[in-house]
C-alpha cells in the first residue's frame, strides 16, 4: 500500500482536526505497524481477515488489549478516511470487533539462559545441592512455585521418577521429572537435606536452614540471586521456568494435550497460549536469520 496514502491522513489529522502532536505521533506509529503488517497493493485489497490476521499479529508481539484497541482505532479512521476521500470503496474494518480482554504472550527463557540459571548454585554447601535440586525440578516438571515448595517426601517416586503434585483445585496429578532432576534431587535428598535438618524431623521435600519446609518467598529470593548471578538481565520469576517448561517442550515436538496435563490446566485453551509464543520464536528466527526476512 502505498505509504503517500497514510501521509495524506496524517496531514488532514493535523490541519483539518487539529489534532495534537503526541497523538499524531502514536497515529504515525500505528500505521507504521499496519503497513509493515500488511502488505497489499491498494486499499481496496485489504480484506477483513487481513485485519484480523493484524490483530492477531498484534497479540503475538505482546501488546496489551489496550494498546492493539488504540491501533485499530487508528487503523479504522485510516480506512474511512480513505473511503470518505474516494481513495478506496470499501472499509475493511467494519465488521472487526476490538480486542478485549488479551493475555500477554508469557515470557520465557531461552535454552542457554535456563543453563545458565540452573548451574548457578554452589553444590559445595547444602544450601545451594538444595536449589540445585529445586530449579532443576522446577524446569522438568513446570510446578507452580506453591507446588513446589508445597512437595512431601511421599510425593516423591525416585523409581520411576515422577511426583504426584496437588494442584489447584485440590487436584492431584503425576508429573514425570526425567534424569538430570532425579540425579540433583538424589544428591540433595541423600547429602544435603539431612544437614539441613540437623537431627529434625519434617516431611516438606525441601528443607530452609530453619529445618523446616522452605517457603515460596525465600525461594524466590534464592532464584533471584541465581539470574543476577547468570547476567539475565530479563525479569525472571519462578513461573518463568514453567512458561520455559511449556514453551520448550511444544518447541521440541510434544503434543499439547500432554503439555496440558502435566501443567494442570482445567482448559486447554490456556495451555494453547505457549503455541502462540512458540510461533512468535519461529518468525523473529525467521526474520532474523532468512536473507530475504
Amino acid at each position: 500500500m502505498d505509504p503517500a496514502l497514510a501521509t495524506k491522513f496524517l496531514n488532514y489529522l493535523a490541519v483539518e482536526k487539529g489534532v495534537a502532536s503526541n497523538t499524531l505521533d502514536a497515529y504515525r506509529r500505528d500505521l507504521a505497524r499496519y503497513l509493515r503488517i500488511i502488505v497489499r497493493p491498494r486499499p481496496d485489497d485489504v480484506r477483513r481477515e487481513d485485519i484480523q490476521a493484524f490483530l492477531s499479529r498484534m497479540a503475538e508481539e505482546g501488546l496489551s488489549a489496550r494498546s492493539a484497541a488504540r491501533c485499530l482505532t487508528t487503523v479504522r479512521g485510516f480506512h474511512r478516511f480513505l473511503l470518505l476521500e474516494g481513495l478506496s470503496t470499501s472499509d475493511p474494518t467494519a465488521a472487526v470487533e476490538s480486542p478485549r480482554g488479551w493475555k500477554r504472550l508469557p515470557k520465557t527463557l531461552s535454552g542457554d539462559e535456563v543453563e545458565l540459571l540452573l548451574n548457578r548454585p554452589d553444590r559445595s554447601t547444602p544450601q545451594g545441592l538444595r536449589d540445585k535440586a529445586m530449579l532443576e525440578l522446577l524446569y522438568a516438571t513446570g510446578l507452580r512455585v506453591s507446588e513446589l515448595t508445597g512437595l512431601r517426601l511421599r510425593d516423591v517416586n525416585m523409581e520411576r521418577e515422577f511426583l504426584i503434585v496437588l494442584g489447584k483445585g485440590s487436584k492431584e496429578r503425576v508429573v514425570p521429572f526425567g534424569e538430570t532432576a532425579s540425579r540433583n534431587l538424589e544428591r540433595y535428598l541423600s547429602g544435603a537435606r539431612p544437614l539441613l535438618l540437623k537431627g529434625a524431623e519434617c516431611d516438606a521435600l525441601f528443607i530452609s536452614s530453619r529445618r523446616r519446609q522452605i517457603t515460596r518467598q525465600m525461594f524466590w529470593v534464592r532464584m533471584r540471586h541465581y539470574v543476577r548471578q547468570a547476567g539475565i538481565r530479563k525479569h525472571v520469576s519462578p513461573h518463568t521456568l514453567r512458561h520455559s517448561f511449556a514453551t520448550h517442550l511444544l518447541d521440541n515436538g510434544a503434543d499439547l494435550r500432554s503439555v496440558q496435563a502435566m501443567l494442570g490446566h482445567a482448559d486447554i485453551s490456556t495451555t494453547q497460549i505457549y503455541t502462540q509464543v512458540s510461533r512468535e520464536r519461529l518468525r523473529q528466527l525467521h526474520e532474523r536469520h532468512h536473507p530475504r526476512g
